[in-house]
């Protein structure tokens, strides 16, 4: 089974960018402080990257 992450959205992009904006409703986001759980690819951690002072990042096994 590949290794899954659990996304947290903890901040508010109020004042980001349209990019990081739409970076965290293509993760899957609807509102602040949930979660979801993504599949640990390269282009889920390209997007986090982009957003990472916005979520927290926990990995499953």
């Amino acid at each position: 089974m590949a290794k899954q992450l659990k996304l947290t959205w903890t901040k508010s992009f109020i004042g980001c960018p349209e990019t990081q904006r739409a970076t965290i409703k293509s993760l899957g986001f609807k509102k602040l402080q949930q979660s979801v759980i993504k599949e640990d690819c390269p282009q889920i951690r390209g997007q986090i990257n982009k957003v990472q002072h916005l979520l927290m990042v926990e990995e499953l096994d």
